[in-house]
């Protein structure tokens, strides 16, 4: 079964850290490159970074410098390491892989930063 399972989200104050998992189905994982996506309230999803097979990232503008997509191979895993949090960056996030499938879309991990 194909499985998409986002987990590390939850409240952090501005300038802090979180570290969210992607635990993949192989299937997935071995065939895509992989992506982290989020949605804020009232906006469309969006990309925040991706990795390809060979390792290459790609950031959107908004998190560069700040967010750091990696991959365990041996855990078909996929994180984000997210530094200096900003207001702007809560939202849900989500992974798939790249380019998304809408049928691989999970329930995501809320990211919230607040003080």
């Amino acid at each position: 079964q194909v499985q998409l399972v986002e987990s590390g989200g939850g409240l952090v104050q501005p300038g802090g850290s979180l570290r969210l998992s992607c635990a993949a189905s192989e299937i997935i994982f071995r065939a895509y490159a992989m992506g982290w996506y989020r949605q804020a309230p009232g906006k469309q999803r969006e990309l925040v970074a991706r990795i390809g097979n060979s390792g290459v990232t790609y950031y959107a503008n908004s998190v560069k410098d700040r967010f750091t997509i990696s991959t365990d191979n041996a855990k078909n895993t996929v994180y984000l390491q997210m530094n200096g949090l900003k207001p702007e960056d809560a939202a849900v996030y989500f992974c798939n892989r790249f380019p998304s499938y809408d049928a691989y879309w999970g329930q995501g991990t809320q990211v919230t930063v607040s003080s």
